[in-house]
């Protein structure tokens, strides 16, 4: 006779050490979402790993530094071109 599928998930119990703070922004959490301090733990783990796991363009990094310095008018207008003297002065080129 085959197995019945449940649907349910076997689980594995983890056990994480928190600090005060951490255990008290997850107890924060759990009672504002109305989920269990569990459901919240596996919820930020999805979290991290959709972004940390992601696989991204060539150069996706980059749109986070677009216009990152502002719009300040004292900015050199040829900064992304002579990059390296801003940085380095004038003896760091060879």
């Amino acid at each position: 006779m085959p197995k019945k599928n449940t649907g349910s998930r076997v689980r594995e119990p983890v056990q994480v050490y928190l600090d005060r703070q951490d255990r008290d922004l997850l107890e924060k959490v759990a009672k504002t979402t109305g989920l269990s301090r569990a459901e919240v733990l596996r919820r930020g783990l999805r979290s991290i790993a959709e972004q940390a796991l992601a696989e991204r363009p060539p150069g996706y990094s980059l749109e986070g530094l677009v216009g990152s310095l502002g719009d300040d008018a004292t900015l050199p207008s040829d900064l992304a071109e002579r990059h390296d003297e801003y940085l380095y002065g004038a003896s760091g080129r060879d």
